[in-house]
Protein backbone atom coordinates (compact mmCIF):
# COMPACT_ATOMS: atom_id res chain seq x y z
CA UNK A 1 0.00 0.00 0.00
CA UNK A 2 2.82 2.23 0.96
CA UNK A 3 4.30 2.02 -2.40
CA UNK A 4 1.41 2.08 -4.80
CA UNK A 5 0.51 5.43 -2.39
CA UNK A 6 3.81 6.83 -3.39
CA UNK A 7 3.80 6.38 -6.67
CA UNK A 8 0.01 8.03 -7.20
CA UNK A 9 1.53 10.84 -5.29
CA UNK A 10 4.74 10.92 -7.14
CA UNK A 11 2.17 10.84 -11.02
CA UNK A 12 0.42 14.08 -9.16
CA UNK A 13 3.78 15.83 -8.53
CA UNK A 14 4.65 14.89 -5.28
CA UNK A 15 7.93 12.78 -4.30
CA UNK A 16 7.77 11.65 -0.47
CA UNK A 17 11.23 12.12 1.31
CA UNK A 18 13.33 9.49 3.40
CA UNK A 19 12.25 10.48 6.56
CA UNK A 20 9.06 9.64 8.18
CA UNK A 21 7.97 8.49 5.18
CA UNK A 22 4.81 6.34 6.13
CA UNK A 23 3.91 9.36 7.86
CA UNK A 24 3.88 11.78 5.46
CA UNK A 25 2.53 9.75 2.69
CA UNK A 26 -0.23 9.05 4.85
CA UNK A 27 -0.67 12.67 5.60
CA UNK A 28 -0.18 13.63 1.76
CA UNK A 29 -2.34 11.50 0.63
CA UNK A 30 -5.33 12.70 2.95
CA UNK A 31 -4.15 16.44 1.62
CA UNK A 32 -3.74 15.94 -2.12
CA UNK A 33 -5.33 12.44 -2.87
CA UNK A 34 -8.57 11.79 -0.66
CA UNK A 35 -10.48 13.95 -2.48
CA UNK A 36 -9.40 13.12 -5.94
CA UNK A 37 -10.32 9.11 -5.51
CA UNK A 38 -13.91 10.47 -3.94
CA UNK A 39 -14.63 12.21 -7.44
CA UNK A 40 -12.92 8.96 -9.41
CA UNK A 41 -15.15 6.63 -7.41
CA UNK A 42 -18.43 8.58 -7.42
CA UNK A 43 -17.44 9.16 -11.39
CA UNK A 44 -17.27 5.38 -11.82
CA UNK A 45 -20.24 4.68 -9.12
CA UNK A 46 -22.10 6.78 -11.90
CA UNK A 47 -21.40 5.33 -14.57
CA UNK A 48 -22.60 2.01 -13.16
CA UNK A 49 -25.79 3.42 -12.27
CA UNK A 50 -26.16 4.02 -15.59
CA UNK A 51 -25.28 0.96 -17.04
CA UNK A 52 -27.50 -0.32 -14.63
CA UNK A 53 -30.30 1.62 -15.12
CA UNK A 54 -30.34 0.57 -18.86
CA UNK A 55 -29.45 -3.04 -17.56
CA UNK A 56 -32.93 -2.73 -15.70
CA UNK A 57 -34.59 -1.06 -18.45
CA UNK A 58 -33.91 -3.35 -21.05
CA UNK A 59 -34.83 -6.36 -18.41
CA UNK A 60 -38.40 -5.18 -17.43
CA UNK A 61 -38.96 -4.70 -21.52
CA UNK A 62 -38.17 -7.73 -21.92
CA UNK A 63 -39.88 -9.68 -19.63
CA UNK A 64 -43.33 -7.49 -20.65
CA UNK A 65 -42.40 -8.38 -24.27
CA UNK A 66 -42.26 -12.07 -23.09
CA UNK A 67 -45.67 -11.61 -21.89
CA UNK A 68 -47.10 -10.05 -24.25
CA UNK A 69 -45.65 -12.81 -26.56
CA UNK A 70 -46.21 -16.17 -24.48
CA UNK A 71 -50.50 -14.60 -24.21
CA UNK A 72 -50.07 -15.03 -28.19
CA UNK A 73 -48.37 -18.39 -28.19
CA UNK A 74 -50.98 -19.78 -25.98
CA UNK A 75 -53.92 -18.76 -28.16
CA UNK A 76 -51.87 -20.40 -31.04
CA UNK A 77 -51.31 -23.75 -29.55
CA UNK A 78 -54.10 -24.05 -27.51
CA UNK A 79 -56.49 -23.61 -31.20
CA UNK A 80 -53.85 -24.63 -33.97
CA UNK A 81 -50.88 -26.93 -32.88
CA UNK A 82 -50.43 -30.09 -33.30
CA UNK A 83 -49.99 -32.16 -30.02
CA UNK A 84 -46.36 -32.91 -31.07
CA UNK A 85 -45.48 -29.65 -31.63
CA UNK A 86 -46.72 -28.41 -27.77
CA UNK A 87 -43.91 -30.26 -25.18
CA UNK A 88 -40.96 -28.31 -26.98
CA UNK A 89 -43.15 -24.81 -27.37
CA UNK A 90 -44.33 -25.31 -23.44
CA UNK A 91 -40.64 -26.20 -22.04
CA UNK A 92 -39.97 -22.39 -23.56
CA UNK A 93 -42.84 -21.23 -21.87
CA UNK A 94 -42.48 -22.63 -18.86
CA UNK A 95 -38.88 -21.10 -18.52
CA UNK A 96 -40.11 -17.99 -19.45
CA UNK A 97 -43.36 -18.23 -16.97
CA UNK A 98 -40.68 -18.76 -14.17
CA UNK A 99 -37.90 -16.31 -14.77
CA UNK A 100 -41.25 -13.75 -15.21
CA UNK A 101 -42.59 -14.96 -11.83
CA UNK A 102 -39.37 -14.53 -10.13
CA UNK A 103 -39.03 -10.82 -11.18
CA UNK A 104 -42.77 -10.70 -10.27
CA UNK A 105 -42.19 -11.63 -6.97
CA UNK A 106 -39.33 -9.58 -6.16
CA UNK A 107 -41.01 -7.02 -7.09
CA UNK A 108 -44.10 -7.48 -5.16
CA UNK A 109 -41.67 -8.18 -1.86
CA UNK A 110 -40.38 -4.96 -2.56
CA UNK A 111 -43.59 -3.75 -2.24
CA UNK A 112 -44.67 -5.70 0.73
CA UNK A 113 -47.31 -8.28 -0.91
CA UNK A 114 -46.23 -12.09 -1.97
CA UNK A 115 -47.41 -13.49 -4.90
CA UNK A 116 -48.26 -16.75 -3.40
CA UNK A 117 -50.70 -14.82 -1.27
CA UNK A 118 -52.45 -13.71 -4.74
CA UNK A 119 -52.29 -16.96 -6.11
CA UNK A 120 -53.96 -18.11 -3.62
CA UNK A 121 -56.77 -16.30 -3.47
CA UNK A 122 -56.89 -16.89 -7.28
CA UNK A 123 -56.97 -20.41 -6.64
CA UNK A 124 -59.16 -20.39 -4.05
CA UNK A 125 -61.72 -18.36 -6.19
CA UNK A 126 -61.13 -20.57 -9.19
CA UNK A 127 -59.50 -17.36 -10.84
CA UNK A 128 -56.68 -18.96 -12.42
Amino acid sequence: MFYIANAVLYKIGYKIGEKIAHRITSDALVVYVRNKLKEKLIEDYEELKEEALQIAKNKAEGLIEDFEFERNKRSIIQYQTKEVEKSSKAQTSLKRAKEFLYEMNNLLNELGKKITEYLSICFYFNYY
